[in-house]
């Protein structure tokens, strides 16, 4: 190398050298953190193989990711040392603070602060969370969003506008048709109205009273309304399965919409409207119907390919909200003493009849007479065995077994608590594995011992890396936690939360994926999980060292506009 070259390489190293100690100086005067995170494996929320990394946080965000210096101080460190950092859950499906909204006596329960810190969600690692989901909500949505902000909430919040909601404001109690142009026109002038006021979109719950009699057009009409505001339309399904949850073969012509027609449906106003739109807790509800997750999914893919703006969201669970309040005797034989109804219709041979077709359907429905599982009843012996089980016990058909439990249990309608599992393991992994597909838990808040409660309020996030990431293999760990932070980031359109990134919020979970597992089960739901060591929403603990804190600091968030 000739002496010209060498200097030049010399000085070049020299500038180096000089530039590195300035930095490092410039750190170490700018190194004071409110908290630092060391020797952690870092997964940053995109996908991507974890990393060591330190984090410093100041005043509510992340200021340093990297190898910091020795010399860094901190108010607080913390040794992550065998670690896994992550960003923040995000859960795009909750039923937090329903008991929160304008005129719900909210104050009244001695409870409420503890359930404003919802600690069976922030126990997961959720940070932030949307609410007022199926249609259903407060309104006017200010007025919610003052009563949450004054009295504080642990984890982030985003408020929806219930289609339900506007819905029933628009058309009062003559909401069993089809909507009139009028009504339409009533129905986007509060939908305005509530983004104006903070909302985060739409949720709609089309299986449901009163979305189950409007049509597209009535839905996208009001969805159009959102665009402009950044907003989000989540909805809940006409029919999850086969056919809606409402509708038995006795009483309601064939031909009701099942999933595919929904997704279809959402397909369509997202097309029609630009929106965000996320078809929630996919599922393909009914032994017979089992399978089908494949061409929801074909679906929703053939529509993105084409450039339409449509996502999901899904719990690793094989049974539903609704699966937990399983009644095989239809509704329709009234209200009253259970037995003595039930007896009348089966001495009408055409109602006897109608009885034992629509108990048949709902087995079904339900996943099946063996996934019929027996939660509480009059013969103790009896709990924990399933319908098929019990039906060969005592000689006789599955329908006739359904009838007995009636007959010889109580006299709530069925004659005993029952639980269904109604969707199988194959459609949940084919969800679960979907990367437009972000993890949801459809939970609401809830205190140990407060009834009985799925098992996902306590144990979806941690569910999700340990049964189907880690156990299973159904996706990657990267991937699971992409699914829980920067997927409804994006979907959300955050711009600083769901990535482990310098300048983002410091909404952070920490967690042990040694140890990371749920422990909730159906019949003992009030568990919270382990191996989630730390969770920290806008800088603060909520869960410090695996001991919630009850903090309140999360705060109500509203779409960036367009």
């Amino acid at each position: 190398m000739g002496v010209p070259r060498l200097k030049n390489l010399l000085y070049f190293i020299g500038i180096c050298l000089v530039l590195q100690t300035l930095l490092t100086v410039s750190h170490a005067q700018t190194g004071q953190f409110d908290l630092l995170i060391k020797g952690g494996m870092v997964m940053d929320g995109t996908g991507n193989p974890w990393f060591y990394a330190d984090i410093g946080i100041r005043d509510g965000r992340i200021v340093a990711v990297g190898k910091l210096e020795d010399s860094v101080t901190a108010a607080r460190t913390i040794d992550a040392t065998g670690l896994t950092v992550t960003p923040g859950f995000i859960d795009l499906h909750t039923h937090a603070f329903d008991n929160m909204r304008p005129g719900s006596g909210s104050g009244q329960n001695p409870n409420e602060q503890k359930l404003r810190a919802a600690p069976n969600l922030v126990a997961q690692g959720i940070t932030t969370l949307i609410t007022n989901q199926d249609g259903r909500g407060g309104w006017p949505i200010i007025d919610q969003k003052n009563l949450l902000e004054s009295g504080g909430v642990g984890p982030n919040t985003l408020l929806l506008i219930g289609h339900g909601v506007v819905r029933r404001l628009a058309m009062g109690n003559d909401f069993r048709r089809i909507a009139t142009a009028e009504e339409i026109e009533k129905m986007k002038e509060f939908v305005r109205q509530g983004m104006a006021e903070g909302a985060y979109g739409i949720s709609a719950g089309l299986e449901y009273t009163p979305g189950r009699w409007s049509n597209t057009e009535e839905v996208a009409g009001i969805v159009g309304e959102i665009v402009p505001f950044g907003g989000v339309f989540i909805e809940h399904e006409r029919g999850s399965g086969e056919d809606p949850m409402w509708y038995l073969p006795s009483q309601d012509s064939p031909g009701q919409p099942g999933i595919l027609q929904s997704v279809s449906e959402s397909i369509e106003i997202a097309e029609q409207t630009g929106a965000t739109v996320v078809a929630t807790h996919l599922k393909a509800k009914g032994a017979r119907f089992w399978g089908s997750g494949r061409a929801v999914v074909n679906l929703i893919e053939n529509a993105r390919a084409r450039g339409v703006n449509i996502w999901g969201d899904s719990y690793p669970y094989n049974t539903t909200g609704s699966d937990g309040s399983t009644t095989l005797i239809p509704g329709w034989l009234g209200r009253g003493n259970a037995k003595e109804l039930l007896a009348a219709a089966l001495a009408d041979p055409r109602t006897a009849k109608n009885v034992r077709q629509d108990i048949a359907h709902e087995i079904n429905r339900r996943g099946g007479a063996q996934n019929l599982i027996i939660m509480e009843y009059t013969d103790q012996s009896y709990v924990g065995k399933n319908l098929s089980e019990l039906a060969d016990m005592r000689g006789v058909s599955d329908v006739e077994m359904a009838i007995i439990l009636q007959q010889e249990g109580s006299n709530r309608r069925g004659g005993a608590r029952i639980r269904g599992f109604s969707l199988s393991e194959i459609d949940v992994e084919i969800f679960a594995a979907q990367k437009w597909v972000a993890t949801a838990s459809d939970a609401g808040v809830s205190l140990p011992g407060s009834g009985s409660v799925h098992a996902r309020f306590y144990g979806t996030f941690p569910r999700k890396i340990r049964h189907y990431a880690i156990n299973r293999g159904v996706l990657s760990v990267e991937d699971a936690i992409r699914s829980m932070t920067s997927l409804p980031a994006q979907i959300l359109g955050f711009k600083d939360r769901g990535l482990i990134r310098e300048n983002m919020i410091a909404d952070i979970t920490i967690i042990d994926l040694k140890t990371i597992r749920d422990k909730a089960t159906f019949f003992e739901p009030h568990q919270y999980p382990e191996g989630i060591e730390y969770v920290i929403v806008n800088g603060v603990f909520v869960v410090d060292n695996g001991e919630l804190t009850w903090a309140l600091p999360g705060k109500l968030i509203s779409p960036p506009r367009n």
